[in-house]
């Protein structure tokens, strides 16, 4: 079933893709008319995204002062007192909505932007690589947006209600510029989407042959301390509170990654074995050989070589 399954597939859809030898010229057209189409798909959606810009600021605000509850599936309110925004520059309020629709339209977009570099690439790659590539990117995509709304529904609703909280208590008045507030989310939400891919990218260098699961293992520590230098770099604010929120989740997932390198990563026990017995075989025939000879020196002293003028 599953080999009748990988035929029509390769027949059916592999094949049709094959590369026809093109002119380095073609090539270009190919990627103008790839890259055309999508623009237009990519601003057609931001101009149904940018229509909709207030509500996805409406929805952007909701971690502020809401908690999401597992358990309902619903948004609680926190303790926190009405935050109110302001803008700081005749454009800024413009401006952010065009930012929330960019970004937006960009994501929904994704999936017509991974299809069209696909159909470009495909006709270069060989049958396997078509296998692995086609999955690896559906599967990036989905973790990408795993990542987006994972901060969206538990990270970002956690660090904004500590550092809200922490400063009402401190007896400061909240009021945030929508710019400051637009550019904390969106930051949150993208590094999270990236950080989400880490064990995609270990298991591919893993599959390639660069890292393996015990080297993985081995360099653990410094695994740790890279996650917290990264998160310290790429977080929007210097504490060390959204810094432990974000190098805490990079570091399980590199325990994930080193899972998938074990899995699916490049074998080479059983080559380097394969590899070895010839090399191992004539080890052995010459160590035997080696005691043949030591064998029949051992009954003399010395064994040379008899010269022309002793043979009979």
């Amino acid at each position: 079933m599953l080999d009748a399954f990988n035929r029509w597939l390769q027949d059916s859809v592999f094949k049709p893709l094959e590369d026809k030898k093109m002119p380095v010229m073609e090539h270009l057209v190919e990627l103008q008319v790839r890259l055309t189409r999508t623009v237009i798909v990519t601003a057609i959606v931001f101009l149904g995204t940018f229509f909709y810009a207030d509500t996805l600021v409406k929805w952007l605000r909701i971690p502020l002062q809401n908690m999401f509850v597992p358990s309902t599936l619903s948004w609680e309110p926190t303790d926190l007192p009405t935050v109110p925004f302001v803008f700081l520059a005749p454009a800024e309020a413009l401006w952010q909505n065009v930012k929330v629709a960019g970004l937006f339209a960009l994501v929904l977009a994704t999936p017509y932007v991974l299809y069209e570099i696909w159909r470009f690439v495909v006709p270069g790659l060989h049958a396997q690589e078509r296998r692995f590539v086609g999955p690896f990117v559906c599967v990036s995509t989905a973790a990408f947006y795993c990542g987006v709304g994972f901060s969206f529904f538990f990270i970002l609703p956690f660090a904004l209600n500590f550092l809200i909280s922490y400063g009402v208590n401190a007896g400061f008045a909240p009021q945030i510029s929508i710019a400051q507030y637009v550019g904390f989310a969106l930051w949150f939400l993208m590094v999270f989407g990236l950080i989400f891919e880490v064990p995609l990218a270990i298991t591919l260098m893993a599959k390639l042959g660069w890292v393996d699961a015990p080297s993985l293992i081995r360099y653990w520590k410094w695994a740790l301390l890279g996650s917290f230098i990264i998160a310290a770099i790429l977080t929007p604010t210097p504490d060390p509170f959204n810094q432990c929120l974000m190098a805490g989740p990079m570091f399980l997932l590199y325990w994930v990654g080193i899972f998938g390198a074990k899995f699916f990563g490049k074998q080479k026990l059983a080559e380097d074995k394969l590899a070895g017995v010839p090399a191992a075989a004539m080890a052995t025939a010459g160590a035997g050989a080696a005691g043949v000879s030591m064998g029949k020196s051992s009954e003399g002293e010395y064994v040379g070589v008899p010269s022309s003028g002793q043979r009979r």
